[in-house]
């Protein structure tokens, strides 16, 4: 993968409170940039993995923990479904019925 620099300005007071090391906040500051790019759709979920450092499975538990749900669709997207699942007769998805959002560890506790 190519690299490319950047250089961002920020109030001393600004990087001071973000983090105690100007590598943390770099650091920081490349996480925020990457996981705002991956909600928004515009980095797959393995690309923001490996900027990141991470394998896929780990970063979509962690997005997710950070609150970007790995399944997105809409709840009428969900709707539809689940009716499929519950008419071929999968009884584990009957539960999910309510569901706006899904996050995987949400699949695999049903």
């Amino acid at each position: 993968m190519a690299l490319q620099a950047i250089q961002l300005y920020f109030p001393s007071e600004m990087l001071n409170a973000l983090a105690a090391s100007y590598q943390e906040s770099i650091n920081m500051i490349r996480e925020a940039a990457v996981l705002e790019l991956y909600r928004q759709g515009k980095l797959s979920s393995g690309k923001a993995g490996e900027i990141l450092g991470m394998e896929k499975f780990e970063f979509i538990e962690y997005s997710g923990k950070k609150g970007i749900p790995f399944i997105r669709i809409s709840p009428e997207e969900l709707e539809e479904e689940v009716k499929l699942l519950s008419e071929s007769g999968c009884k584990d998805f009957d539960g999910l019925k309510d569901k706006k959002s899904l996050h995987p560890s949400e699949i695999l506790q049903s």
